[in-house]
């Protein structure tokens, strides 16, 4: 510790300098140097002009930084949202793509067949064993052989499937069954391009589409010769009981599952009270 003599006492603020380093003294009340030296220096009396000469600028400062910090996250988060939006459509829109050298060598049947193997799916040729890829999206190209064998059920289950892989599919003129389960591209378009199919189409899944509505399921007036057709879990369906007795009545051939009748109908005494309560207008 330095000589006493050598020692300077401030004695505004209880502060001892030494040796480039500050002491304070006991019970003493230490004031910011930083903060009190510009309110002297301004002639501001005390420490109560403190908080009106300094703050209002400091609150500028930090308002004007803390905006312009969520601009740019602001900005920053639409940017990255648009470009994954861009990267997943342009991802399904190449899962999509028609196998054009497939076709032309080895025929329409093998080419929708490798299109629903490429996309996860499975395929099962005419009087064959199901085809299915494994784990790691590989399968095994020994149906490229069966190029006069017809594909007759197609399992497209969770695919990326749209309205423009919709080509490889309806290629497939001999096709039975079609299960489109889960699909979420899979929209009423699609299913207005469906009538290629209506003279061998006998089984349909369109269960759990996010995408499928009433005007959707309309269109398929054009396949009578469906058995069975599977409009279960469809949530653009605003009443599925009444949409169940439409179908049915468009398709009577068809076994119609997944809606009950009274599904969406007002069954109970309160609702029917309530549509009673409020009179017509006169």
């Amino acid at each position: 510790m330095a000589h006493p003599a050598n020692q300077r006492k401030k004695p505004d603020c209880g502060r001892w300098e030494s040796g480039g380093r500050e002491w304070a003294l006991p019970g003493k009340r230490v004031w910011p140097l930083h903060l009190v030296t510009p309110v002297w220096n301004r002639g501001t009396r005390g420490t109560r002009g403190l908080s009106r000469a300094v703050a209002p600028e400091g609150s500028q400062k930090k308002g004007r930084s803390l905006l312009q910090f969520l601009a740019d996250r602001f900005y920053d988060v639409q940017a990255l949202r648009e470009y994954l939006l861009r990267k997943q459509v342009l991802k399904v829109h190449q899962k999509n793509r028609p196998f054009t050298y497939i076709r032309e060598r080895f025929g329409p049947h093998a080419a929708g067949a490798y299109f629903i193997l490429k996309q996860g799916g499975a395929v099962k040729f005419q009087g064959k064993e199901w085809i299915r890829s494994d784990a790691r999206g590989h399968f095994s190209l020994d149906f490229l052989k069966f190029q006069a064998v017809p594909v007759e059920a197609v399992d497209a289950s969770g695919c990326a499937i749209n309205y423009q892989g919709l080509d490889s599919v309806l290629a497939l003129k001999e096709l039975q069954s079609l299960w489109l389960q889960r699909c979420p591209h899979v929209d009423d378009w699609c299913l207005g391009r469906l009538h290629p199919l209506a003279n061998s189409l006998q089984e349909l899944s369109l269960a759990g589409c996010p995408r499928i509505s009433e005007r959707g399921l309309a269109s398929l007036h054009h396949l009578q010769n469906l058995r069975r057709l599977d409009i279960s879990d469809l949530p653009a369906v605003s009443n599925p009981g009444l949409t169940r007795i439409l179908v049915e009545e468009m398709l009577p051939s068809c076994q119609v599952l997944g809606a009950d009748w009274a599904q969406g109908l007002p069954s109970g005494p309160e609702e029917q009270s309530r549509d009673t309560a409020s009179p017509l207008p006169a």
